[in-house]
């Protein structure tokens, strides 16, 4: 996979204001407001930033935590684990592989067969439906 790297500027003219914030400043939406929070559309999860495939709509599941949660991502390069210790908290942050976009976060307390709850904010997300 080829890294994609550009300057915060041109980012910033090819994203929305919110893709910005969230992916690129590692921001978070809302609890309960992100677009595919209750989506049960089948598909593939792309990196909003980049379109590299992320996450399979068989893996989300609702976890109640208010943000789009999958137990695992379509491959095992597709993320990036980065510790975060960001408003007081030991948290691991997961980053988009090819552009390092910022996701969201993965927690141990997902359900089974990978007991990992990946808490991803929808707008780093754009979903391509199985046709």
């Amino acid at each position: 996979m080829q890294k994609v790297e550009k300057p915060l500027d041109e980012w910033r003219e090819e994203l929305s204001e919110s893709q910005f914030q969230i992916c690129r400043l590692k921001g978070t939406e809302r609890a309960f407001s992100g677009e595919y929070y209750h989506c049960k559309t089948p598909g593939i999860y792309h990196c909003a930033c980049c379109d590299a495939p992320l996450f399979d709509s068989d893996a989300k599941y609702d976890s109640g935590s208010g943000w789009p949660s999958y137990f695992q991502p379509v491959s095992a390069d597709a993320l990036r684990r980065v510790e975060d210790f960001s408003h007081g908290m030991h948290r691991i942050e997961v980053l988009c592989a090819r552009c390092d976009a910022h996701l969201g976060h993965v927690f141990p307390d997902g359900p089974e067969p990978t007991g990992l709850r990946y808490c991803i904010n929808s707008v780093a997300l754009r979903l391509k439906p199985v046709e």
